[in-house]
């Protein structure tokens, strides 16, 4: 956990870490995850990112491993069960997922060609007056000078098929998103990758009898971070005062510290477990008197502490 929280290796830290695994497996479909041991050559003290093109799969005695280069050309290998790979668009291939280039990239060389257009024919380099057409357009006509040749319409179609294939959108990519939207890429998008980037470094890092007994690693992100002042207010008042929320869980949805003895978890008063009405009701227990019963020769006063005075004698004689 301290490995994953701040440098997972030497030349990274965890974001760099993130960012560089989910760059290369939105890139090629791809990414493999090496570990890096210790001394002892079995206590994992670091986990390294590779790309595709620096790994490839040998056997040695039937056993399959992941022989990897590094950038300063050193080689290394690990048995391809101790490894982590992820992979997506998975179909011919047993260890990796299919590249991208058949069906992206005609896509990308149509936005390649159509910038190399625009740069070459009205560039202020271009001073000489020719235009350079492409081979396939066999009758070609003079257009007025534009600063593109694709129409509007057309390229928002293109820029579409991109967002559509890496399940992103021009709202996210330019920081335009509101608590809807964020919600929506996370679910459909960032939450796949770290579940499965859980999966992978769980598995090659814990034996099965480990992860048996509950050892796992887990990738997640506090959504309520882009959410709205009153979505937090919300739900930091619902789930704290049923006991589903600590105060430092409440701390974390808006971004402040945490408090001494902060993960204490409290539960309002007239929330009771419903368990008890199933209960049968306990028998009533005789209480002791408060006060000593009256002794039998003691005079009862039956008059409650009132008595009427007797007739007085001038007052028959009163008109």
């Amino acid at each position: 956990a301290r490995i994953l929280q701040h440098k997972p290796n030497p030349y990274m830290n965890t974001a760099q870490f993130l960012y560089r695994v989910a760059t290369i497996y939105a890139a090629t479909n791809n990414v493999f995850i090496a570990p890096i041991y210790g001394a002892d050559y079995e206590t994992i003290i670091g986990y390294y990112p590779l790309s595709p093109d620096r790994v490839e799969i040998v056997h040695v005695h039937q056993k399959p491993y992941l022989r990897y280069t590094f950038a300063n050309g050193q080689k290394a290998a690990v048995e391809l069960e101790r490894a982590g790979i992820m992979t997506q668009m998975q179909y011919k291939s047993d260890f990796f997922g299919e590249s991208n280039a058949e069906i992206i990239d005609p896509t990308l060389q149509m936005i390649h060609m159509q910038n190399s257009l625009r740069e070459s024919n009205l560039s202020a380099d271009n001073n000489g007056g020719f235009l350079l057409i492409d081979g396939k357009y066999s009758d070609v006509k003079q257009i007025d000078s534009k600063p593109f040749i694709v129409d509007a319409e057309q390229m928002a179609l293109i820029n579409a098929n991109i967002f559509n294939y890496f399940g992103t959108n021009e709202d996210i990519l330019q920081n335009k998103f509101n608590e809807e939207r964020a919600n929506a890429f996370y679910e459909g998008k960032i939450e796949p990758f770290a579940v499965n980037l859980g999966l992978t470094m769980t598995n090659m890092t814990f034996t099965d009898h480990a992860i048996s007994f509950g050892n796992e690693i887990m990738f997640s992100a506090n959504r309520l971070q882009y959410a709205s002042t009153s979505a937090k207010l919300q739900v930091s008042q619902q789930l704290f005062d049923r006991g589903i929320l600590s105060q430092n869980d409440v701390c974390d949805i808006w971004q402040l510290p945490h408090i001494e003895g902060g993960d204490r978890r409290f539960i309002r008063g007239e929330y009771r477990d419903n368990d008890e009405e199933k209960q049968p009701t306990p028998p009533a227990v005789p209480q002791e008197p408060t006060t000593p019963p009256a002794a039998p020769n003691d005079p009862v006063d039956q008059t409650n502490g009132s008595e009427e005075e007797p007739p007085d004698d001038e007052s028959e004689n009163r008109t």
